[in-house]
Parts: C-alpha cells; sequence; structure tokens
C-alpha cells in the first residue's frame, strides 16, 4: 500500500514538473521574437501539449523495424524483377516498392495507393499463385496468427501449417521466400500469436534450404546477422525471440 502511494506521489510531482515546465517554454516562446517578419504568434487557443515525448533517447518499436530493414536489405540482394509480400508490415511493402514492384496481399487488404505498388486480399491458406511460381515472396510476422481468429480469420489449430504449406507451394524452384515469426518454446498463446523452435521452422520448411537467419532479441531488441540458434532464449516470455529466416527452395513440389 506504502509502495503504491509512493508511486502515484511520484507520477503527480513529474507531471506537475512537466506543466510548469510546459507554461515556462511557452511564456518564454511568446516573448521572443523571431526572425521571420509576419510570423504568426503562438496562441493560446492553439496550445497542444505534447509532455512524454521528452526523452533521453528515441525509441521506437524495435522488432518492426529491425525485422522489415532486414527483410528490405535481403531484397535488394536479390534483386527480384518482382517481390510479393503476404500480410507483413505495409511499411515494408510501402518502402521496397520505391525501388522494386512490389504486390501486398492481406486478409484484410489495404488501402494503399502508391506507384510500382499493388494491393488487393489474399487468404494465406489458399493463395491464388501457380505452384512454383514466386521468385521472390515474403511473410513475416503473419503465419503465427494464422487460425486464431485475432483477425477474422476463421479459428482453425492447423492454420499455421496451411499458410506455411502454400507458400512453400508457390515458391519456385531456386525462388526465395522470407519468413519472420517468433521463436523460443513453443507454445500458442491464444488468441494473441503461436511461438515456435528453431527445428520446427526448419523441419517446416523441408525442401529449402536455410539462406541466412537473423535474430531480434525481445530483452532489448538487438539484431543479430547470421545469428547462432543457440542465442534463443530458452524460456519463452509473453512474445519470444524474432526469428528471420531466409529460406530457398531447392526441390520441386
Amino acid at each position: 500500500m506504502k509502495f503504491n502511494f509512493l508511486v502515484s506521489l511520484n507520477y503527480r510531482v513529474n507531471l506537475a514538473k512537466s506543466w510548469l515546465g510546459y507554461v515556462e517554454e511557452y511564456l518564454l516562446f511568446r516573448r521572443m521574437t523571431g526572425t521571420q517578419k509576419g510570423a504568426r504568434k503562438a496562441e493560446f487557443r492553439d496550445l497542444y501539449p505534447r509532455l512524454t515525448d521528452r526523452t533521453s533517447d528515441h525509441s521506437f518499436p524495435r522488432i518492426y523495424v529491425y525485422h522489415a530493414s532486414w527483410a528490405a536489405r535481403v531484397v535488394a540482394k536479390i534483386k527480384p524483377k518482382k517481390h510479393i509480400d503476404i500480410s507483413s508490415t505495409i511499411w515494408f511493402s510501402s518502402l521496397v516498392s520505391a525501388f522494386v514492384p512490389v504486390e501486398f496481399y492481406d486478409y484484410r487488404p489495404a488501402d494503399l495507393h502508391l506507384s510500382n505498388l499493388k494491393s488487393a486480399d489474399a487468404d494465406l491458406t489458399n493463395l491464388k499463385f501457380k505452384t512454383n511460381s514466386v521468385f521472390s515472396i515474403s511473410c513475416m510476422h503473419t503465419i503465427e496468427h494464422i487460425g486464431l481468429g485475432r483477425y477474422g480469420d476463421p479459428i482453425d489449430p492447423d492454420g499455421d501449417i496451411k499458410a506455411i504449406n502454400e507458400l512453400k507451394r508457390v515458391t519456385a524452384v531456386n525462388g526465395n521466400l522470407l519468413i519472420v515469426l517468433p521463436v523460443g518454446e513453443p507454445k500458442v498463446m491464444f488468441n494473441a500469436h503461436r511461438i515456435y523452435s528453431y527445428k520446427q521452422i526448419l523441419n517446416y520448411f523441408n525442401g529449402f534450404e536455410l539462406v541466412e537467419f537473423a535474430l531480434i532479441k525481445e530483452h532489448n531488441g538487438n539484431l543479430r546477422i547470421d545469428a547462432n540458434p543457440n542465442d534463443i532464449e530458452k524460456v519463452t516470455k509473453l512474445n519470444g525471440d524474432c526469428g528471420c529466416f531466409w529460406f530457398r527452395k531447392i526441390q520441386r513440389d
């Protein structure tokens, strides 16, 4: 009880300091004269306080920034004529489309309009592409959700396996498949996601060779290229580590 009171008191003191500093800086800004003639002053009616952005470093969602950056660099190495992405973060497809034509597909299609980018709907458990037809394809932080109903998809305990088999089917022989998903102690965190072991993923993608494995650690968000699978946390927390797999198809379905 005493601890909770101290935490609450400390929060209120810091909040009061933030507001006091905001008012002081606003009054200072009002008193100062800028060099631009006719510049509008900061009127009271236009105040827009942002009291939580003054931090010691620039924080960012490390897993999502790093895995998308890793994948973009792989696509740059592959240099495909076209890249297909299934339900990864739209920032990845949007940026990669600046230098490679991209087709982005999602169970919930995105109203996204950019040059070199096509956006449409797709069911990952029943893709419309022909067998062995896609040379460069990615599916990142998606497989682990399939069949859990989180995004309005049907409940299916085998949804992730069906999705994996579809991705394997459509990838061309000698084609490239980029997969990102949680790795660690295998479990189902219903209905958020699943977590897989490293060996599980290699077994699921039989018929493919692993070109590169990168790892983003859950506890600090650091990216490791050509990572050692032994570095994956043995005891999984909420999300697990983030495993980034660059596969190349070596046999025909």
